[in-house]
């Protein structure tokens, strides 16, 4: 196998992914395999492209952002459209993580002193 190429088993080994996975990728337009038969070969391009699929799942985008995201990769303009897009989508998302890490911890506050009443009142029965 060249090495830029890899085949589906080779990509689900390295990435750590399901060949469900890249198949679904495919269908929704993100993963571009070349074909050999039933046999799909993945590029650099896919390499890289997967790589950027995963951590923008990671950082909790939709697959329907990153398609957007890497759509902007041929606009002719050295990425400056993709990576400002980019870095606004990502502003956006850390924002709206850091206010649910805030809910979280309000929850978590919260949480926390109803266990310590629950615990002081079963406490004080048992006296």
């Amino acid at each position: 196998m060249s090495d830029d190429l890899m085949t589906i088993r080779e990509m689900c080994d390295a990435f750590e992914v399901t060949p469900r996975t890249l198949r679904f990728y495919e269908a929704k337009e993100l993963l571009f395999p070349l074909r050999d038969g039933q046999k799909r070969l993945f590029t650099r391009r896919d390499r890289a492209r997967l790589k950027l699929i995963l951590r923008g799942k990671r950082f909790g985008f939709s697959l329907e952002d990153i398609r957007q995201l890497l759509d902007l990769y041929d606009m002719g303009d050295q990425q400056r459209t993709q990576l400002a897009e980019t870095l606004k989508m990502a502003r956006q998302r850390l924002e709206e993580m850091e206010r649910q890490r805030d809910e979280l911890g309000q929850a978590i506050d919260e949480l926390a002193a109803q266990i310590a009443w629950g615990e002081e009142k079963l406490a004080s029965t048992a006296e």
